[in-house]
């Protein structure tokens, strides 16, 4: 009689326990993926690294000839953006990872291609086209002086940011300031 009653607590409890743990390991993946977003905008950078970021950056490779402007305004940056096609201005937003690297996001930029992620389509989908709506804004890693673009994807997510310019990552590089 002893050893029903502990079996039936044990078989009361081992599903409680069961929900429990899942829902604590839920909670732990959903701290995990929060944890590895961007957080912090312009206002939290360090003010000599945000300094150093305004000026002139340049695509060095003959056939992309990009020109990138960002400027501070007030407590905003501002870019202006050119290209042989184009010639765009608007609000540059500063981020940084968790792990350090710093972003730079370029507000308004729509993307000149987008097809969206292909992976999960079916071959006989393929006279469905979906409505897909066009990105907007260009984001580019900050590294010293240096801003780098993935300007387009694979055949599996087919995408092109900046059609001016055919090389998959654009490196625009800070032109020489003179103070």
């Amino acid at each position: 009689m002893i050893n029903d009653q502990k079996l039936t607590r044990l078989l009361f409890l081992f599903p409680l326990g069961l929900i429990l743990s899942c829902h604590q390991k839920t909670e732990k993946v959903f701290e995990e993926k929060t944890a590895k977003t961007v957080t912090v905008a312009n206002e939290n950078l360090i003010p000599s690294a945000k300094d150093s970021i305004s000026g002139t950056y340049i695509s060095k490779a003959e056939d992309c000839n990009i020109t990138l402007i960002i400027s501070k305004d007030k407590k905003d940056y501002k870019y202006t953006f050119t290209t042989q096609n184009r010639s765009l201005k608007g609000k540059a937003i500063f981020s940084k990872s968790n792990s350090g690297e710093k972003y730079i996001s370029l507000e308004g930029i729509q993307w000149d291609e987008y097809e969206g992620d292909i992976s999960n389509e079916d071959d006989t989908d393929s006279d469905n086209s979906k409505d897909l709506e066009i990105p907007v804004g260009i984001d580019a890693l900050y590294v010293k002086d240096t801003l780098t673009i993935q300007n387009y994807g694979n055949a599996m997510n087919s995408y092109t940011k900046i059609s001016e310019c055919g090389l998959k990552y654009i490196q625009l590089i800070k032109a020489n300031s003179k103070k």
